[in-house]
């Protein structure tokens, strides 16, 4: 677990077979990132392709000092310049919220619960072997012991996820006022967001651990009538329909 928080943004990119781009060969994108950088006095962010046609885009990294965005190479077919703006002013606010290292910290404690109910099921079954031994009353609060053991080890990882999705969806909306923020321009973000639903491709290769990272989950995309117990994002109609609302200074 201690590997995967310190290391988690080269896991990532590697996972994804990202490379990094300079300015001559994506100057389009690193202009963009540039700008928005310099609007949140942040250090300029690496940026890396991610080699898959399904349209998505997620920030990653420790701290801003040494933040990545990663882009699909779908991405950056399908969307306007305006667009692209938008979706990097999100990244962007994942980024400027610590929102990378946050999400990064709860997927580790998601890990050492899993870890915990782990050794509470080995314990059932090393208990189960020397039961037999007890009586009594001391066989009496083994089983409630057992009991316990059971209910925390079937419990405890599922309540750890409902968790982790929780926080993902309100970081998304505090990530889409940012952009707002950065990009002075809520129109971008809306119309990338409109085509993401619309141009919704498979993508192959994505991982569950780290599906709340993405701009647009890579699995489906969640409607309002959809449980939002287990949604890792917002509904994009939810998102839209809030950005509109936003008032820009």
């Amino acid at each position: 677990n201690f590997f995967s928080y310190w290391f988690s943004d080269k896991i990532v990119l590697r996972m994804y077979r990202a490379h990094e781009v300079s300015a001559d060969q994506a100057p389009e994108i690193y202009q963009i990132v540039q700008t928005l950088a310099q609007r949140a006095g942040l250090p300029m962010p690496r940026i890396f392709v991610i080699p898959k046609d399904a349209p998505n885009a997620f920030a990653t990294g420790m701290s801003p000092a040494r933040s990545s965005i990663g882009v699909t190479r779908g991405l950056l077919e399908s969307l306007n310049r305006e667009e692209l703006q938008g979706v990097i002013g999100h990244e962007m606010g994942h980024i400027v919220n610590w929102d990378i290292r946050y999400a990064t910290a709860v997927g580790v404690i998601v890990g050492l619960i899993a870890l915990v109910s782990d050794g509470a099921l080995r314990s059932l079954r090393y208990s189960g072997r020397s039961r037999s031994s007890s009586s009594g009353k001391a066989g009496a609060g083994a089983v409630v012991i057992l009991l316990f053991l059971l209910l925390f080890a079937a419990l405890a990882p599922l309540f750890a996820r409902l968790v982790q999705m929780a926080v993902s969806r309100q970081r998304e909306f505090l990530a889409d006022a940012t952009s707002v923020r950065l990009t002075r321009h809520p129109e971008g973000l809306i119309s990338a967001l409109e085509r993401l639903a619309l141009n919704a491709k498979p993508f192959e290769g994505a991982n569950s651990a780290t599906q709340h990272m993405f701009i647009v989950n890579p699995f489906r995309n969640f409607s309002e009538k959809a449980s939002a117990l287990f949604a890792t994002h917002p509904p994009l109609s939810l998102r839209m329909r809030r950005l509109r609302n936003l008032g820009v200074e």
